[in-house]
């Protein structure tokens, strides 16, 4: 019982309570670019425009592709295998949990925040079917961050080969980016919509390795209470 109220406490204080914070964070900058920001950001919309009207039948098909990588099925599918995984090779869940607390948190606060804000998409024609959500902050972007973030982290950490490790981290980091500019290019999101996306990816990505990652790889370990000098020494038997 001590153990479990340990690890509700330390979810809350850890999870809860940053996850709070940057979702009225997340909340209150939407509300600034869709009122008093907006028409600042007019030339967003130049963007869309070139890229709309820049498409090509070879970029289309593989701005589909990139932006399938972090569609909610890719996302949730990967994240069982890779935290399976992660448990399997190295015998613990710190790993896994770090991975999943990421990407979940993430989702949360996104769903969460795209409720409250009402932004529109940009007015351009859009190359997938949109989501019944706000086109801020971008979904996929956020989800790209903490996953293949997450494991960027944990490889750069527990990988020991420096080329393998290069080139895997590489590869990781780079697609978030794909992912962003695919969905600029399909009409999507307006730039600031990838932007604040990728941030929300970073800040639970961040809040989930300060939670069960402490240094460097480390994991957050349970402490058992210690029992009181003052407590009555137990029998002999």
């Amino acid at each position: 019982m001590g153990i479990n109220r340990q690890i509700g406490k330390h979810v809350l204080r850890k999870v809860v309570v940053p996850g709070i914070v940057l979702y009225l964070s997340m909340v209150a900058v939407g509300l600034l670019l869709s009122f008093p920001l907006k028409n600042l950001l007019k030339p967003e919309d130049e963007v869309n425009r070139d890229l709309a009207e820049g498409r090509t039948p070879d970029w289309t098909s593989t701005t589909g592709i990139i932006s399938r990588l972090a569609d909610t099925a890719s996302i949730i599918a990967l994240l069982l295998i890779f935290a399976l995984l992660l448990r399997w090779v190295f015998r613990r869940w710190a790993e896994a949990v770090t991975l999943m607390t990421a990407v979940l948190l993430q989702a949360s606060v996104f769903l969460l925040t795209a409720l409250v804000i009402d932004r529109q998409r940009p007015a351009v024609p859009q190359l997938d079917e949109a989501p019944p959500t706000s086109s801020f902050p971008s979904g996929h972007t956020g989800a790209a961050v903490a996953l293949y973030g997450g494991l960027a982290i944990i490889v750069g950490w527990r990988m020991r080969h420096r080329i393998p490790k290069a080139l895997l981290i590489s590869v990781l980091v780079a697609i978030p980016f794909l992912v962003a500019a695919a969905r600029m290019y399909r009409g999507m999101h307006h730039p600031s919509d990838v932007f604040f996306g990728a941030v929300n990816g970073i800040a639970c990505l961040t809040i989930a390795v300060r939670a069960w990652l402490t240094t460097r790889g480390s994991a957050f370990v349970l402490r058992q209470r210690q029992p009181s000098r003052y407590s009555e020494p137990s029998p002999q038997r």
